[in-house]
């Protein structure tokens, strides 16, 4: 019988959903428990490839345009990233059923945004060029109203018709320290610029990121679980390089995992992005036990307990219910 090596395995908590991604995805299987399949839901619902195609599976069909509903009888839902306002206008003027699934804490900055453009702010947004809910945000406001700034760089080429008349707000899902660099390069070329009364970044967001900095300087390896395309997930992976663990890597499942690569390691450290389920998170440890003996120990930074109810849609239904 072969003696398996010993592996001490750093499970980063919190990790995995959040309770934005949480509502979104209860809010297309309460919607397909309503009024039955199909769902339609525009963009993926979050950014993973197992829920999406899990939802998949349930009777849900996503589509990046509204012109690729076909049933326009069966409600559409706007993922937690956040829409532009033109979305739901459009939605309106083909009578769509839209049920609006943004996360609660991306409405808080799309309504910051607003205020400030009220008070005649131009607003600048830290954010990646492209993300759905960058796109989201950008779409709240008028196009000579909003700006997007990515880099330290792009803040020292602005020149704003009125310095002192500037705001900003941010992304809710990019790195912790980014964002603190990004804000100070704003508060130094911009004195009088106003930010967010409370950071934007999310407590999910900052909760993650402050579990994989304590793992990472004490590891050999650390897998990030989810897509490549979930941004917070990306950020895990870069903060956990950022903190001295010199083998991150990304993977949405266990076959995903570059064997050769941890052939040698005795500690790894193990975290999953806000839209990545705990399953995910079970299967990669359940393949690492056939090739090690694991000695699991539980890093904590922070106790979530954060709640979202389901979009009032659905909340009004569930209620005639009871």
């Amino acid at each position: 019988m072969t003696v398996k090596p010993k592996l001490h395995v750093f499970l980063c908590a919190p990790r995995g959903f959040c309770a934005g991604v949480v509502r979104a995805i209860d809010a297309v299987e309460e919607a397909l428990r309503i009024h039955g399949a199909p769902v339609y839901v525009r963009h993926e619902i979050v950014h993973n490839k197992y829920v999406v195609e899990g939802l998949k599976a349930k009777g849900a069909i996503f589509v990046e345009e509204l012109d690729e509903v076909e049933d326009t009888t069966k409600p559409v839902i706007f993922s937690a990233h956040g829409v532009p306002k033109s979305i739901p206008k459009d939605a309106e003027s083909r009578k769509i059923f839209a049920i609006d699934a943004t996360c609660p804490l991306v409405t808080k900055v799309h309504r910051e945004a607003e205020l400030h453009h009220k008070q005649g702010r131009k607003v600048l947004l830290v954010g990646h060029a492209g993300h759905p809910e960058v796109v989201g945000t950008l779409g709240q406001l008028p196009k000579d109203s909003i700006i997007l700034v990515q880099t330290p760089e792009d803040v020292e080429n602005l020149h704003p018709e009125d310095e002192n008349n500037l705001a900003y707000v941010t992304q809710t899902t990019l790195s912790v320290d980014d964002t603190r660099s990004m804000v100070a390069a704003l508060t130094k070329r911009f004195p009088n610029i106003v930010g967010p009364h409370r950071e934007d970044i999310c407590y999910a967001t900052t909760n993650r990121q402050e579990a994989v900095k304590r793992v990472a300087p004490v590891v050999d390896a650390l897998l990030v679980v989810g897509s490549s395309n979930s941004s917070n997930s990306q950020r895990l992976k870069e903060v956990a390089e950022r903190s001295g663990c010199k083998l991150a890597r990304l993977v949405l499942r266990a076959a995903d995992v570059e064997w050769d690569l941890f052939s040698k390691i005795s500690t790894l450290g193990i975290t999953a992005g806000a839209s990545a389920p705990e399953i995910l998170v079970e299967e990669i440890m359940d393949a690492f036990a056939e090739r090690y003996e694991l000695i699991v120990e539980t890093v904590s930074t922070a106790d979530e307990s954060v709640f979202f109810p389901l979009p009032r849609q659905l909340r009004q239904v569930a209620a005639n219910e009871i």
